[in-house]
């Protein structure tokens, strides 16, 4: 079995299409999906697939691109998502983390104190609801790990997603206690940074994703939208450049997404 725990099915390329997605999710053998929802907005849209899919969790906070629109009451209206004040009662155990969260330097669509003030925010919130926090950072890791360390609370609660740095940055991201997840980006003919970092990970800290509909790996890169069934590729590519069996890797990540996200260990 294995988890993605880095999804956007709400994206206009799934509209629709979400149930059939899922089904081949769980033929490839990706039981459950961890929805990431960008702002509040879509962390409703998200809730009202978590009501028809019983295999889905959702992560919702300010996406750093949306930093530059999140004022007092978009993240009142977060804080009311994170708390299931906007959901059925029996959604509530499947809302499981804040973010995508972060900073965001090589595009820059928000200002980067804008930036940083949302991450503030959100990271302040996560610590009040006792929540792990999945982390956006993207030419932006060092000012990322630099905040972090002020935020002892969240040691070992922390996940990188979409893990695209070295190894430097990966020692970094270990020694504040975080965890790496990889999409398909780690197996592109021209990652060896990120396909290094990838290997020096230890097992219990590392998380696998799709990132769907982006970032379709190899050897289906042409393949577009890239959806849940293809984190196999991924999952399959890590084990034999890890010189682990698919199945020691498969075990290992799925049991570090269920202790870092809260998950039950019996859902399937």
């Amino acid at each position: 079995m294995l988890i993605d725990t880095h999804c956007n099915l709400t994206s206009r390329e799934f509209r629709g299409k979400v149930p059939d997605v899922l089904r081949r999710a769980t033929e490839a053998g990706v039981t459950r999906a961890i929805l990431v929802a960008e702002d509040p907005r879509d962390a409703h849209a998200g809730l009202e697939l978590l009501e028809e899919h019983a295999n889905l969790y959702i992560a919702a906070g300010v996406h750093p691109h949306r930093a530059a629109k999140c004022d007092r009451d978009v993240l009142t209206a977060l804080a009311e998502v994170l708390r299931g004040e906007r959901a059925r009662s029996d959604l509530k155990p499947r809302i499981v983390a804040v973010g995508e969260t972060g900073l965001d330097f090589h595009y820059d669509f928000s200002p980067r104190k804008q930036q940083e003030e949302v991450f503030h925010a959100q990271l302040t919130l996560a610590v009040q609801l006792g929540r792990p926090v999945v982390i956006h950072a993207r030419a932006a890791e060092v000012r990322v790990c630099e905040i972090l360390a002020d935020y002892a609370a969240l040691a070992g609660r922390v996940v990188f997603h979409c893990f695209s740095a070295d190894t430097t940055i990966a020692r970094r991201v270990l020694d504040l206690g975080c965890s790496c997840s990889f999409t398909g980006v780690v197996t592109f003919p021209k990652a060896e940074a990120i396909q290094q970092a990838a290997r020096y990970v230890p097992r219990d800290r590392i998380m696998l994703e799709t990132d769907a509909p982006y970032l379709s790996p190899e050897p289906v890169r042409k393949i577009r939208p890239n959806e849940p069934a293809l984190l196999v590729h991924t999952a399959r590519f890590l084990a034999d450049w890890r010189g682990e069996t698919l199945d020691t890797l498969a075990a290992a990540t799925t049991a570090n997404a269920v202790r870092f996200f809260g998950l039950r260990e019996d859902a399937s």
